[in-house]
């Protein structure tokens, strides 16, 4: 069972002198509107921002609800779902895309959106959406029969209950208190990358997914709304499943905003307006998010950097739980779990570790860590085996071994058993130049005979991020975004 958690203490309150009377409010809101989108007028910024405002699809997520966590941080909150909405797009546009079949009427991405009070950082929790989840009592939005709490699966809570049960169910489960609540379907997710004129992509290994017809190769690309469903929603690529459905999910969102923020759209109102309108046309929202809030939005992006942003996914429990008419269910972490809702509901970076520099070295699939390597010295110079091999070691390989003496050879070599050639890849990413040499049955530990051609072993660093000794791992938008 997942307890509820509450914070050991009332939210702070909103720094005195926050507050202005509603006019005064909306004065100041429309000014920093017309100032960030460089408008002729106030009027101009007010007008357009009612225009877009006018053209969001409302729902009623927060109709009943009490006992609810405190909220105040001066901070937002938005739960942010995505919802299979495949019977809005054509024929043609499923069969490309590989949306055959009938929507699931249940939320395919929930997301637990941060903006910090002084909006300069956002901090985004992926909840995965086969968590176990107790909903409370309610009526179900199918059979409008009266249900007792049970358990469920997250994402079917939407299925039973429509947003607001989604929303009372994650408030229980987190304690943090939801803001707002922000819906988008399939549709709207492919219209608004076209909007913005698609997302760049970096992989280090082929991403091939036949259930959603994914098919990207090594390196950089752009992908258009339907490419980035496919990116989005894949979560048969390899063994890691929906966690690393949601790590693509991330990087992709960091993507998306590194675009926004950098493309100058904020900077051109006609482009912006036009932006708008095409993301929010099919976006449904609570009925309190208005113009004002897109304004602090706007005027957030307007300040933010690639690491104005962190992602992370709740901890989890190692093993997964099999709840009889639920099935396969993920548990969070009840530690771990608490420190990350705790973080958001103080107003505070998810990050526990020191203030990082600029990530370095080159991006790699297998972390090296992951990869054991043996040295030998072929370069006719005592002791540059063992100097490669300190170097390997600090750079976060593990070494097997003392180097010995090898045949002197001009170049360095890389023997791997081809099992290993993804680990081989990450290796020789730190020996640029080596040559990559097969051996049938070498086995898991590669070989490097160091030639006369070393110089220096050069920085690599995994894609996603080793957990933080307590078992959270973050990732902020400028190690998530293509170099």
């Amino acid at each position: 069972m997942t307890a509820p958690f509450r914070s050991p203490r009332p939210a702070p309150r909103r720094p005195a002198g926050r507050r202005y009377p509603p006019r005064k409010r909306w004065r100041l809101r429309t000014y920093a509107a017309a100032s960030l989108l460089v408008l002729a007028a106030s009027g101009v910024g007010h007008a357009m921002f009612t225009g877009v405002e006018s053209g969001i699809g409302r729902v009623d997520a927060f109709k009943g609800m009490s006992d609810r966590p405190p909220g105040g941080s001066g901070g937002l909150n938005f739960l942010i779902v995505g919802t299979d909405g495949r019977d809005k797009l054509s024929k043609e546009e499923r069969s490309q895309y590989h949306l055959g079949g009938a929507p699931c009427h249940c939320t395919d991405t929930l997301m637990l959106v941060h903006l910090s009070a002084d909006r300069g950082r956002a901090s985004v929790v992926s909840l995965p959406r086969d968590s176990y989840a107790e909903v409370p009592a309610h009526t179900d939005a199918a059979t409008g029969r009266p249900r007792p709490k049970h358990p469920i699966k997250l994402n079917a809570a939407y299925a039973e209950g429509g947003p607001n049960l989604t929303v009372r169910t994650v408030e229980h489960m987190t304690g943090v208190h939801i803001d707002h609540y922000l819906e988008v379907d399939f549709t709207s997710f492919m219209r608004s990358v076209d909007a913005v004129g698609g997302v760049e992509i970096c992989t280090v290994r082929p991403l091939k997914d036949s259930y959603t017809g994914l098919d990207l190769p090594v390196g950089k690309a752009t992908l258009n709304g339907g490419q980035a469903l496919q990116y989005v929603r894949s979560r048969h690529i390899d063994g890691s499943a929906d966690l690393g459905r949601m790590q693509r999910q991330q990087r992709f969102l960091a993507a998306l905003i590194h675009k926004i923020t950098s493309s100058g759209v904020l900077m051109n109102p006609i482009r912006f307006k036009d932006v708008a309108d095409t993301m929010l046309e099919s976006v449904r929202a609570d009925g309190g998010f208005d113009a004002n809030d897109m304004v602090d939005l706007g005027r957030a992006m307007r300040g933010f950097t690639a690491s104005s942003s962190e992602f992370t996914s709740v901890p989890l429990d190692k093993s997964a739980v099999t709840v009889p008419g639920v099935g396969s269910t993920v548990r969070w972490d009840p530690v771990a779990s608490r420190e990350v809702f705790d973080a958001i509901r103080e107003d505070k970076a998810l990050a526990t570790r020191p203030v990082r520099k600029k990530p370095r070295g080159r991006v790699v699939d297998v972390p090296p860590a992951q990869v054991r390597v043996h040295v030998d010295n072929g370069s006719g110079r005592p002791g540059l085996g063992t100097t490669a091999a300190n170097q390997l070691r600090a750079g976060g390989f593990v070494t097997a071994g003392a180097p010995a003496p090898a045949a002197v050879a001009p170049r360095t070599v890389l023997a791997y058993d081809p099992r290993w050639d993804r680990s081989a890849r990450t290796l020789s990413a730190a020996l640029p130049g080596a040559e990559l040499r097969p051996v049938t049955g070498l086995g898991p530990v590669l070989r490097v005979t160091v030639g006369q051609d070393f110089t220096a072993v050069r920085p690599v660093r995994a894609q996603e991020p080793a957990p933080e000794p307590a078992g959270i791992s973050t990732i902020t938008g400028d190690e998530a975004v293509c170099p």
